[in-house]
């Protein structure tokens, strides 16, 4: 068959335009063989070659500009184009550009959720009489609602002459590709045409496209009758861009009426329902891996998970697993549920006890089942790769009572071999084993069922996935090479954390995870699109540089950035700075400020941790030269606890007071990177004013300047591999302290930003919604803060500069944040350009005065500074409540409708 192709794209000198395929005459998908086209013309680019139609029944491909620069590809999946019985096919399609909103609307977000088609469309069989140019109008457009089917009318006769009663409705079985086969009379002159938008309900057309008409040239071209053309064309024109709105809650924070006593899987479907009734478009979760490491409340934090890929059996539902065959025990087990379920906040050791418990006792009632079960048979089968390392991890972490893998006294060193012959069922250790694939089968089915649930009521589940890994976890043991595991990963500090965050996770070694083109990564997005069509990657900027602390401290002060530009000494010195490596590089420790740090302990710290060296100053005894070594030291005191805090944050504090961080701990000739904050140490405060601008100088270089387009080619190399692996909408938590290279790689990458009033990327003390570029996600605040009525409470002439300045209201501000100051913020953000526009169901509730929680203080989920933090938030009300609240509920429906966020 002979094929040509055809596509208009404005070159700059030097570049061409190439096209490969899954056919050898394109290259075989391989970009150094690629077909070179030829410009014809303007703008009109050419390439005719002839493929053996038996090689491939399905021509795949795809089309890049080649330039001084190397290869750059239009965005998106390949084109497909079936084989045809005609000898000759023209296609004629436009470059697709990686940086234009729409192409968030092909996520499956969009695709398997908002627009799921519930019935497939075909189009009217094809009408000839033997004149006609046989055309196939192809529309690439996803945003298309469920009940509604793409016509084409135009004004060649067969396109119904712009009659709209003779419109020609398009075929759906490719979706979100629309076709339709059409025999142009008029081939002799330009045909115009336009695609509109037809209501299966109604059964009329109810929206047209915007802008011009578009244009068939087939008067250009020649051989029309034994020619297949092929026009596609991409995304229906829309007069405004789509928008949509979210709740965002914990799964463990809801509560239903017959849960036990935390939020589990199966409360998704309600918690749709109440998308649905309320017009939210965004369900918004936490994440919900395993993080089972010491069985305490300490194992509340979700984002460290021990697996990246297990469930959370916290999640499961007892009573969809199936019944104890003994009454007396289901119903002792019953009266725990009720209890833990009227508990106010999550008794997460309760829980966990409970249902360790039940599992248990339901996996050796129904054991022999599984045996023969081919739905579990076919999960282990197919989850293997992860289950089974998964589920001999955390039997040998409940056998030897730590996930410290080691300590134990088997398999401390993974061996797959091994781990494969421990999950046989002859071993000694598989009925231990075993049970962790049946609670895994179980959450596994529990969270499908709510993903499908969501899906088929067009609501996305939005996912969230945790920057780190922790440090005992599947992972680790499994690949430690992938990791830096002398490190730990955090964040620098900043309103919320001054002394910065300190996450305890080992580092990534990107060098080699970009061996295998980032695999670990890649099985990881695969795994969550299972369940979400669309996720949070949880401190972005990760991607572009992480902030990491060496093992042996503690404080996120003490962090650098991996990776990083550090100054050389002929930097340093060059700058004018000409200090010593101890002044620049050792704790400033002097006589003078002791007893402000200690207090009454000053005597016993200097004699114990300090020694005075030369000139009267003091250097860190050996054992306290880390935070680590001095909190180690501390505890080992006979002190009250009242001295050892004093005497520990101290020594923290000293240790801490330094202006730089030699790149490897060593000596002069080795590069130097500023300590974050330096400006609030006594070191700095007790410089010249000569040395302080100059250091000063070099440490805004250093975190504003120095690094930006370093870190952009840091991104640019891990984040393609990872958003190719899915199609699922991907946003980016990009708070903190912002690389300038952030906002470009996310716009190119098609990355969604997160946009939160208190938190501005910009100048002011306050963002404001309007400013909010479309492919972000705007909200009034997050896991990490206090809701918006506790932020109210938290500082009054902070709010009272917002209720003037931001709000723009008259009159007196009210003490509390009153129901109708919750609704104004919440409109504010909802009439956002923001594509999404996600909330906290606290702050929605917070706009009714009859169900929102008395104390505000007590709904903030996470205190960032504190990392002993116990995650125990649970919703006050049940979801089936929240079902029956009308008033609320038509309050946030009519709010999304006037801001266009139910609108297809």
């Amino acid at each position: 068959m002979k094929i040509t192709f055809h596509i208009n794209y404005r070159t700059e000198w030097g570049e061409s335009l190439l096209v490969s395929g899954n056919v050898p005459e394109l290259g075989n998908n391989t970009v150094a063989e690629a077909a070179v086209m030829q410009c014809v013309g303007g703008e009109h680019w050419r390439l005719t070659v002839d493929i053996n139609t038996e090689d491939s029944h399905a021509l795949a491909y795809k089309y890049a500009i080649r330039g001084e620069n190397g290869v750059a590809w239009e965005w998106g999946k390949h084109r497909v184009i079936h084989a045809s019985v005609y000898p000759e096919m023209d296609l004629w399609d436009f470059w697709r550009p990686t940086q234009i909103p729409q192409n968030a609307l092909h996520s499956s977000a969009f695709t398997r959720a908002i627009m799921k088609r519930k019935e497939k469309y075909e189009s009217a069989d094809l009408k000839l009489t033997g004149q006609e140019a046989i055309v196939i109008f192809r529309l690439n457009s996803p945003r298309i609602a469920p009940h509604h089917v793409v016509g084409l009318i135009g004004s060649d006769a067969n396109l119904g002459a712009w009659n709209k009663e003779d419109i020609l409705l398009m075929s759906d079985a490719n979706y979100p590709v629309w076709e339709v086969p059409v025999g142009i009379k008029s081939a002799d002159k330009t045909v115009h045409y336009k695609y509109v938008l037809y209501d299966t309900k109604v059964k009329k057309i109810v929206d047209w496209e915007k802008g011009d008409d578009r244009q068939l040239f087939l008067n250009l071209l020649d051989n029309k009758e034994k020619t297949l053309f092929v026009q596609t064309d991409e995304d229906f024109r829309y007069e405004r861009p789509w928008k949509g709105g979210g709740v965002a809650v914990p799964v463990f924070s809801l509560r239903s009426t017959n849960g036990n006593g935390v939020g589990e899987f199966p409360d998704l479907h309600l918690l749709t329902d109440w998308a649905l009734q309320t017009g939210l478009k965004v369900v918004q979760i936490l994440p919900v891996n395993d993080t089972i490491a010491n069985h305490t409340w300490t194992d509340s934090y979700p984002y460290a998970a021990i697996s990246v890929a297990a469930l959370h059996p916290m999640y499961v539902n007892l009573q969809k697993m199936g019944t104890l065959n003994d009454k007396d025990l289901q119903a002792e087990f019953e009266a725990e549920r009720e209890r833990l379920n009227q508990l106010p906040e999550i008794d997460y050791e309760g829980v966990m006890k409970m249902k360790s418990r039940y599992f248990k006792l339901l996996f050796d009632q129904e054991k022999k089942g599984l045996y023969v079960d081919k739905d579990f048979q076919t999960f282990i089968q197919k989850n293997a790769e992860w289950l089974k390392p998964y589920a001999v991890f955390s039997h040998l972490r409940d056998l030897y009572n730590t996930p410290d893998f080691s300590q134990w006294k088997i398999a401390s060193v993974f061996d797959r071999v091994e781990i494969e012959q421990m999950c046989m069922p002859e071993d000694e250790h598989y009925q231990h084993i075993a049970i962790h694939f049946f609670i895994q089968y179980h959450a596994h089915l529990q969270l499908l069922a709510a993903a499908m649930y969501a899906r088929e009521n067009g609501v996305v589940l939005k996912g969230d996935i945790p920057i780190g890994i922790y440090r005992y976890s599947v992972d680790a043991w499994t690949a430690p090479e992938l990791y830096n595991m002398n490190a730990q990963a955090g964040a620098p500090p900043d309103d919320f954390a001054v002394l910065g965050q300190n996450w305890g996770f080992p580092t990534y070694n990107w060098e080699e995870m970009a061996k295998d083109n980032y695999a670990w990564w890649r099985k990881r997005m695969t795994q969550l699109s299972t369940y979400f069509d669309s996720f949070r990657i949880d401190h972005i900027l990760g991607f572009f540089r992480i902030w990491q602390m060496p093992e042996n401290q503690v404080d996120g002060l003490m962090g650098v950035f991996n990776p990083c530009l550090p100054f050389s000494w002929e930097e340093i010195r060059s700058a004018g700075i000409y200090l010593s490596y101890e002044r620049l590089c050792k704790p400033y420790i002097r006589e003078y400020f002791l007893y402000e740090i200690f207090g009454e302990h000053t005597g016993e710290v200097k004699e114990k941790c300090l020694s005075r060296i030369e000139n009267g100053d003091f250097v860190l005894q050996s054992h306290v030269t880390t935070q680590k070594d001095a909190e180690n030291w501390v505890n080992l005191q006979d002190w009250s606890d009242d001295k050892k805090e004093r005497i520990r944050l101290g020594l923290n504090e000293l240790i801490r007071d330094v202006l730089f961080f030699p790149l490897k701990g060593g000596q002069e000739g080795e590069g130097l990177n500023p300590r974050i904050s330096i400006q609030g140490t006594r070191s700095f405060q007790a410089l010249d004013a000569d040395q302080k601008g100059k250091i000063e100088r070099l440490y805004t270089d250093y975190f504003f300047y120095r690094h930006n387009e370093f870190w952009r080619e840091q991104a640019m190399k891990k984040l393609p591999p990872l958003l190719n692996a899915t199609d699922m909408l991907i946003c980016g938590e990009d708070l903190g302290m912002i690389p300038a290279s952030v906002a470009g790689v996310m716009k190119e990458l098609g990355i969604l930003s997160l946009e939160i009033q208190r938190m501005p990327k910009g100048d002011g003390e306050f963002g404001h919604p309007d400013d909010a570029p479309y492919l972000s996600v705007v909200s009034t605040s997050s896991h990490d803060m206090s809701t918006i009525r506790g932020w109210w409470e938290e500082d009054a002439a902070r709010s009272k500069r917002f209720f003037y300045d931001i709000l723009h209201n008259l009159g007196e501000i009210p003490f509390y944040c009153e129901t109708w100051i919750c609704r104004q913020i919440i409109e504010q953000h909802s009439y956002s350009p923001a594509m999404l526009a996600i909330f906290p169901l606290q702050d929605l509730v917070a706009m009714d005065n009859n169900l929102r929680r008395e104390n505000p203080q007590s709904e903030q989920i996470n205190v960032p500074a504190n990392p002993k933090h116990y995650w125990r938030f649970r919703f006050h009300l049940p979801l089936e409540q929240l079902l029956q609240a009308k008033d609320l509920n038509e309050k946030i429906r009519s709010i999304m409708e006037g801001s266009g966020r139910t609108y297809q």
